[in-house]
């Protein structure tokens, strides 16, 4: 995918001296941050910032991955606990111990020997359902993934492509560590058999697809359950005019599986110390309170204040799916390339 480059200020493009006054952000295409933050850091570090969108988080890693001996930019966000591995084997990043990385919660620290990655956000990857739908069809929401295999729920779930997709993985992932390495086949099998849809990325599955998004309303889309995230919900209510008293879509708490997003630095850089202010500047107070309402996503910091907003419409799974990096790792492309198999085939 031809990635957009959205540059703040100065046109210096950051090629050439490692003391370039433009430091280049590679992302996906979720990035969002708030123009006044930004102009902070500009004011304070003297550099320029430029981001570079380069797609679904899986598009944009693999992207990175192919032009890592030249790269597009300087740093890099978005590479999640579901790819990370293929990140750090391909030796996307150089290490970089952000100044302030110990107030990030210990839970979402990795790589500690070597500070390839640093943690700048985490949120859960969630079933989302249209609260209309059901209530029209006075049928109850599903609530786990058993439920999502049962005859009322056939043909009324989105997902994204595991094998492209950062959320689509997300949920394989979810439903491995919910029925285990010997478990999750049929459990998808059963998911087939009762009309699961799979569609390129999040963007067509949520905006396209999901009847309960203000995009999916507007492109007719008629799948009432989608995979998204438990802070869609939030998103929903900031950005509707007006504002609803209650969120339209809810989250199935029981297909919850917890993401945590890593930025660091390019190894080929050619900015390293305007990459090293831009990352010391992901983990922030400010820029970690600016997140949540433009990525929806929550803070990995002690001590970020998380907006009401959130905590009304949007609060973090009590029980989410976990897997351990280096299990992942192991059979990531393994499940994959079974999955794909499965149920594309």
């Amino acid at each position: 995918m031809a990635g957009t480059l959205a540059a703040c200020g100065s046109s210096d493009s950051g090629q050439g001296s490692g003391d370039s006054k433009t430091v280049t952000l590679v992302s996906h295409d979720s990035w969002a941050a708030s123009k006044d933050v930004i102009a902070a850091f500009e004011k304070q570090s003297g550099y320029k910032v430029a981001v570079l969108k380069d797609g679904d988080a899986g598009q944009a890693v693999n992207k990175a991955i192919l032009t890592k001996d030249n790269p597009q930019g300087d740093v890099f966000f978005g590479v999640d606990n579901t790819l990370l591995s293929r990140a750090l084997d391909n030796g996307l990043f150089q290490s970089y111990e952000t100044k302030g990385s110990g107030q990030i919660e210990a839970e979402y620290r990795v790589d500690q020997d070597k500070h390839r990655v640093t943690p700048v956000d985490t949120g859960d990857i969630c079933v989302n359902y249209d609260k209309k739908y059901f209530a029209d069809h006075k049928l109850q929401p599903p609530r786990s993934f058993g439920d999502l295999v049962k005859p009322q729920y056939k043909n009324l779930l989105v997902t994204e492509n595991a094998s492209a997709s950062s959320p689509g993985l997300g949920f394989l992932l979810g439903t491995a560590a919910a029925y285990g390495d010997g478990g999750w086949e049929g459990y998808w099998k059963k998911l087939k058999a009762n009309g699961v849809k799979v569609v390129d990325g999040w963007e067509q599955a949520y905006n396209e697809e999901f009847s309960g998004s203000a995009g999916g309303k507007k492109a007719k889309g008629d799948r009432p359950l989608v995979v998204s995230y438990a802070s869609s919900p939030p998103a929903e209510v900031v950005y509707a005019d007006p504002k609803p008293s209650t969120a339209p879509t809810g989250v199935a708490e029981g297909t919850c599986f917890r993401q945590v997003e890593y930025a660091g630095l390019l190894a080929n850089a050619k900015n390293t110390k305007g990459g090293k202010a831009f990352l010391d500047f992901l983990i922030s107070k400010r820029f970690q309170e600016d997140m949540p309402l433009n990525m929806f996503v929550y803070p990995v910091t002690e001590g970020a204040k998380v907006p009401p907003e959130f905590v009304k419409y949007g609060p973090q799974a009590k029980d989410p799916e976990t897997m351990d990096p280096a299990k992942i790792a192991d059979h990531r492309d393994q499940w994959v390339k079974s999955w794909t198999s499965l149920v594309l085939k």
